[in-house]
């Protein structure tokens, strides 16, 4: 069994399909280092999170990113915050005028059980579009991949393609590697 330390339900249900092995939910609110590089954040939340809830299996995080070439790579690490304050809508319009909408999700999750820490990454390429599509969350709807927003996509098509589907698949890999 490996817990994953997140309140988002939708995140648990697709690293249960991925992950050859029993994945339990756990709340515990972390403290994020504020830190341009998601992995910095996710390693010292593994580390963290291990410590508070104790030694009974492994943990993971994951951090997720919209990083967009017209902002330097903004809001990249901030997305929660930026989509908070700011939402999407202001997000499209900085970028509206841009010849450059190229922009990537990635997603880094870290694995930590007391010896090992290690972390696995996950990337999807995009561009940056007016929103439209009814379905996903956060960033979704302006997030274009093959001409389709996220949000325009079912959740089995997303899953398929998506930044954090990558990262855990690459974690997977990994944990059929330990058996």
């Amino acid at each position: 069994m490996i817990r994953f330390v997140t309140g988002n339900e939708g995140k648990v249900a697709e690293a249960r399909e991925y992950l050859p092995t029993e994945v339990e939910q756990v709340e515990y609110d972390y403290a994020e280092v504020q830190s341009d590089d998601l992995e910095t954040i996710v390693r010292r939340g593994a580390r963290e999170a291990y410590e508070e809830l104790g030694a009974e299996s492994g943990i993971f995080v994951d951090d997720t990113g919209l990083f967009v070439e017209a902002l330097d790579g903004f809001p990249g690490p901030y997305s929660a915050y930026v989509e908070d304050t700011l939402g999407i809508e202001r997000v499209w319009e900085l970028v509206e005028n841009e010849s450059n909408r190229k922009a990537a999700f990635r997603t880094v999750l870290a694995y930590y059980d007391g010896d090992d820490l290690v972390t696995f990454e996950g990337s999807v390429r995009g561009r940056i579009v007016a929103p439209r599509g009814e379905d996903g969350f956060g960033y979704d709807p302006i997030f274009e991949h093959d001409g389709s927003t996220f949000a325009e996509l079912s959740t089995e098509e997303k899953n398929a393609i998506s930044h954090r589907g990558r990262a855990l698949a690459a974690f997977a890999d990994w944990l059929a590697e330990q058996e």
